[in-house]
């Protein structure tokens, strides 16, 4: 029996998303310590009170509330948006996927705005959609809108925007999002990056029934292997996320580590400006190696051109010496590398590496 025939052949087709390796195999290939930069994670971790509550929890036998109440309020009080609107997920990768199930049918479309997060056009499909790439411009990696705009068709339903956006660091201003709101689409704008920012768009979701805000706790507080997130949605498509997604979604440890980092926001938005402060310095060191060009970041991440040297052949020698970022194996990208904002240390580790590798 050939299982292939059964497969919808679209899917054999499909370029499958590459992810980062987790730090326990990185070791064992340096055979040491390693310098993990590569995945935008929070470096100072989760906030000591998730350790102790997860400890003292006493029901991980019990199945999850499929309703998210204590999630939703706590959310609601960090937001300042009614709990109506917030539906939470097994991080916002999920949220995405079943966001384009609720609206995608075979052959309808969404707008990526490359370069950018690759789960958009994976997810999509996945669910048996289409890709309108509308790439963002050279010089700075801005957002086409006039481009967007003019590839809107009648099977387009869905825009996808991350700001600031994953990996270039720069971030959606309002004019341009109500630009996107006014053609009537679902506009899904990708906030995973905001607390090291600081604006968003959350606000306009109760008065825009076509706009949707996602976020994580995965980078600002450090829940990455949690993997939870949420969306502040319009109520009616907030009760239909809740209508199709799978009951128990988020998992009880997921949920007690959330409860315990909304209730320690001090210590988190410290971790976020130790790491927003060392963006800047790292930036300048970058800068001043000269012969690479590092572009301003709003996130916890600073892409960098390599204009007159081989990306890879650098990233494979950092790799060499235990140090790991993000190279994109991609056309656009292919002179580019991603380095997520360490701790100091780590990221004086990864300028000396330069300076010896050039």
């Amino acid at each position: 029996m050939d299982i292939k025939k059964l497969v919808r052949p679209e899917l054999v087709a499909m370029k499958s998303y590459t992810p980062i390796e987790p730090v326990e195999i990185l070791e064992q290939r340096v055979r040491g310590k390693v310098v993990k930069l590569d995945g935008n994670e929070n470096p100072y971790g989760c906030s000591p009170r998730v350790y102790q509550s997860l400890a003292d929890y006493s029901r991980y036998h019990i199945y999850p509330d499929p309703e998210q109440r204590k999630l939703k309020e706590a959310l609601a009080e960090y937001t300042g948006i009614t709990r109506q609107h917030i539906v939470c997920g097994s991080g916002s990768d999920e949220l995405i996927d079943l966001v384009l199930r609720l609206v995608l049918e075979p052959g309808d479309k969404i707008v990526n705005c490359s370069p950018t997060f690759g789960m958009y056009p994976f997810s999509a499909e996945i669910c048996g959609g289409m890709i309108i790439d509308v790439s963002r411009k050279d010089e700075d990696f801005a957002l086409d809108i006039t481009g967007i705009k003019g590839a809107l068709d009648g099977k387009t339903k869905v825009i996808f925007i991350a700001s600031p956006n994953n990996p270039t660091g720069n971030v959606i201003e309002e004019q341009e999002l109500m630009e996107l709101v006014d053609t009537g689409r679902l506009v899904v704008i990708d906030e995973a990056y905001f607390e090291f920012h600081g604006v968003t768009a959350a606000s306009l979701v109760p008065t825009h029934r076509n706009l949707i805000v996602l976020r994580t706790f995965s980078k600002w507080a450090g829940l990455a292997g949690f993997r939870i997130g949420y969306g502040v949605f319009p109520v009616e498509i907030a009760d239909y996320m809740m209508k199709i997604k799978q009951p128990y979604n988020v998992n009880i440890a997921a949920e007690v580590a959330v409860l315990a980092s909304l209730g320690d926001i001090d210590y988190l938005r410290g971790n976020v400006q130790k790491i927003t402060t060392e963006r800047e310095r790292l930036f300048t060191k970058l800068k001043e190696l000269g012969w690479l060009k590092p572009y301003p970041s709003k996130a916890n991440f600073i892409l960098c051109a390599i204009p007159q040297r081989s990306a890879e052949e650098i990233w494979r020698q950092l790799r060499q010496r235990g140090i790991f970022i993000r190279y994109f194996d991609t056309p656009r990208l292919k002179d580019y590398l991603r380095i997520t904002v360490g701790k100091p240390e780590d990221n004086d580790a990864l300028i000396e590496a330069l300076k010896e590798i050039c």
